[in-house]
């Protein structure tokens, strides 16, 4: 079993006296490898349930989740081929300490411990999604039809990836080039009756020699979902992406790569952004996308470490666009009265190198550099009659520029596992003008922070391994706080402020972790406190139409930093072979937010959540499943802070059937009954107006089939 962790740089000293066991050791216990390229897209996956989660995204290499002080989740392949979702919210909610929060069925992002977008670093592979976009998810960017693997990091305990991850950070991990002679195929098929939804992947690996080359195409075409109230009107959407890789392996050790991602969503509607207008001709207005683009250039150069190669090193560097057109459309004029087009170009360098000091003990060290550069075209029609244009642009080249520097120290002494991690940032805001060119001057803004974690795990058993983690992160504020003004889904209308100081956490962590054979567990409690939160402070008088305009002024807010909220809770998760071949499984969270300045809970947390499954094979290449998410009544809700546009939301109890038959090895075929009672429900996270929240899919018979060849 591999068996690593990290340690302080006080313990240096020590590795003196361990020569002298060192060959004990080194069998006892080796440091986790980054997996190769060989190994990181099986043709055949075995099953999930069979296998101790392995994470990548907590330490930067593969590591084993029960050994790791961190609260991590992990879905691998066949994970996401039986949870059969249409994006990564889907996938995630309802995982320890995981929900989503959506204004339509494409745009659903995750929520970690209560914390939303603004404050979770999401990145594909290791490419983090820079956006500042209001409406729809960052998320709908990543492509879980080609997605391999899905992590996540809870809170700040990473000191790897900076600014934003006081919630902490999901990677998405995509097909790799692999060096395996000759062409091996993926492919799988689906269909979801409630949107009338159908989609297909497909993955190609080629090699011989020292050359690999990966092509992969994932389509997916949704139509409007039907809930259990009847259909929902402007819910579907088409989607396509294309990733493309190419290594060449200058020897055993070295290789060389070229990426392209591409992914392009047509025709998204935000039924949850719908707003009302003040004027009764216009009616509502409801936000939609007609086109939305990301593309990935990727360069890289890896070395892999090992034994007699102590010091490995993954140099990369990226060019990433994400072009979107945002319109609001006026129901009672059919047509739109809002246009927006956007293209948030980020051009990055990250280099890390990872140091085998001791074989059980591993120091990484790096640099995260990157520019963010947007220049919005948008414009509005004017009233009354709405058949005259005007500019309004929000800000005019928003930049935002970020350096990090980082050290990890990852040991193990003994039954002690220690990782300890210091990291530095410095994050730039400028911007040419705002409010569509009235402030020109006062736009500059450079911020510096220093944070760290130490995670401390002992290994009393397997099964017994408790653990304590202390971190401390921040979030520089991103281009919309900064420089954008505008409607936002709570209803009011947020001024930007361009001098706003970064947020900062401080989480304490403690868990239990353990793993064998037949059981696999975690449970953690944790308290996140946050200084200086970013939010929007009402304003009225003269205040409001300084900042928002006199149209604006009765719902006007302000981006300012208020003191702090706090987050903590429990969540636990784990599953059990109670008999051959037959596992038991248990998710649990429970978090409570305070907004400490108004005295009230914090805006939109989760409401407690019990996921209980039952898997097992009941004949040869047949397995059952089903399982019962209970989810609470929310009745703690920021009465204060929303205006009173947060409501209570009811309960709700979902159960899932399903089948899977593994025909032959490296195929299988799934029908699933997902919402078997045909509940009518929807999440307490479902953005929208009291009355616009998007009811939850009925009934829906999903269908898949996949294959490797």
């Amino acid at each position: 079993m591999v068996r690593h962790t990290p340690v302080a740089a006080a313990v240096w000293a020590l590795c003196a006296l361990w020569q002298g066991s060192a060959a004990h050791a080194q069998v006892q216990s080796t440091p986790a490898q980054a997996p190769p390229a060989e190994q990181a897209s099986p043709a055949e996956p075995a099953d999930a349930a069979t296998l101790a989660p392995v994470t990548v995204t907590a330490k930067g290499y593969a590591a084993e989740a029960a050994e790791t002080p961190v609260a991590t989740t992990d879905l691998a392949l066949p994970d996401l081929q039986r949870k059969q979702a249409a994006n990564l919210g889907q996938a995630l909610a309802g995982e320890p300490g995981l929900a989503a929060s959506g204004d339509s069925a494409q745009g659903v992002n995750p929520v970690i411990r209560g914390l939303q977008r603004d404050s979770v670093v999401l990145m594909v592979d290791g490419v983090r999604l820079n956006s500042a976009q209001p409406v729809g998810a960052v998320a709908s960017f990543a492509s879980l039809g080609l997605a391999e693997q899905v992590e996540v990091v809870k809170g700040p305990a990473s000191v790897l990836y900076g600014t934003g991850a006081l919630g902490g950070a999901i990677n998405v991990r995509l097909p790799q080039a692999r060096f395996v002679p000759g062409v091996q195929w993926r492919t799988g098929l689906g269909f979801e009756s409630a949107s009338r939804g159908a989609n297909g992947v497909a993955v190609m690996n080629a090699s011989g020699g020292d050359h690999a080359l990966m092509l992969g195409a994932a389509l997916r075409d949704e139509g409007d979902v039907r809930t259990p109230d009847g259909k929902v009107p402007r819910t579907g959407y088409d989607s396509r992406a294309l990733i493309g890789q190419y290594r060449y392996r200058i020897d055993a050790s070295q290789q060389l790569r070229l990426s392209l991602q591409q992914q392009r969503d047509d025709d998204v509607w935000y039924p949850g952004a719908t707003q009302p207008h003040r004027l009764p001709a216009v009616g509502s207005v409801t936000t939609h996308s007609p086109r939305q683009e990301r593309t990935l250039f990727e360069a890289g150069y890896t070395r892999t470490r090992s034994a007699t190669q102590p010091l490995g090193l993954d140099v990369r560097l990226y060019r990433q666009q994400m072009h979107r057109t945002i319109n609001g459309f006026a129901n009672g004029l059919g047509r739109d009265i809002v246009t927006n087009d956007v293209r948030f170009s980020t051009n990055g360098l990250d280099a890390k190198a990872e140091w085998l000091a001791h074989p059980q003990h591993v120091l990484s060290f790096g640099l995260n550099a990157w520019q963010m550069g947007a220049n919005p075209d948008a414009g509005q029609a004017m009233p009354p009659t709405f058949t005259q244009w005007a500019s309004n642009n929000p800000f005019k080249e928003g930049r935002l520029r970020a350096l990090g520097v980082f050290v990890q120290d990852d040991m193990q002494l003994g039954n002690w596992r220690v990782l300890a991690g210091l990291r530095h940032d410095r994050v730039r805001g400028s911007a040419a003008a705002m409010n569509n060119g009235t402030i020109t001057t006062g736009l500059d803004r450079s911020d510096s922070a220093t944070s760290g974690s130490l995670g401390v795990m002992y290994e009393a058993s397997p099964l017994l391994r408790p653990y304590a983690n202390l971190a401390r992160g921040f979030r520089a504020a991103d281009m919309r706080e900064r420089y954008q003004s505008g409607l936002r889904n709570d209803g009011s209308y947020y001024a930007g402020s361009p001098h706003i100081a970064p947020e900062k956490g401080t989480q304490l962590e403690v868990g239990l972790k353990g793993s064998t054979e037949d059981v696999d567990y975690s449970l953690a409690f944790f308290r996140n406190r946050i200084s200086h939160h970013i939010t929007g402070q009402p304003l009225s008088g003269a205040q409001a139409v300084a900042a928002c305009g006199a149209a604006n002024a009765a719902i006007c807010r302000q981006m300012v930093n208020l003191g702090s909220v706090t987050l903590k809770g429990f969540e636990a998760g784990g599953r059990w072979q109670a008999w051959r071949g037959h596992w038991l499984s248990l998710a649990y969270t429970r978090i409570r937010g305070t907004n400490n300045d108004l005295g009230e809970p914090l805006y939109q947390v989760p409401a407690d959540s019990l996921r209980l499954g039952w898997e097992g094979s009941v004949a040869p290449g047949w397995t059952l499943d089903a399982q019962a998410r209970i989810v609470a009544r929310q009745k703690r809700v920021a009465t204060a802070f929303s205006r009173g546009t947060e409501d209570a939301t009811a309960g709700y109890t979902v159960v899932d059937v399903g089948a899977t038959w593994r025909m032959r090895p490296g195929h299988s075929l799934r029908v699933a009954v997902k919402n078997l009672t045909n509940r009518r429900y929807h999440d307490h996270l479902a953005v929208g107006l009291p009355g616009y929240e998007i009811k939850a899919p009925g009934r829906s018979l999903a269908v898949s089939w996949n294959a490797s060849f």
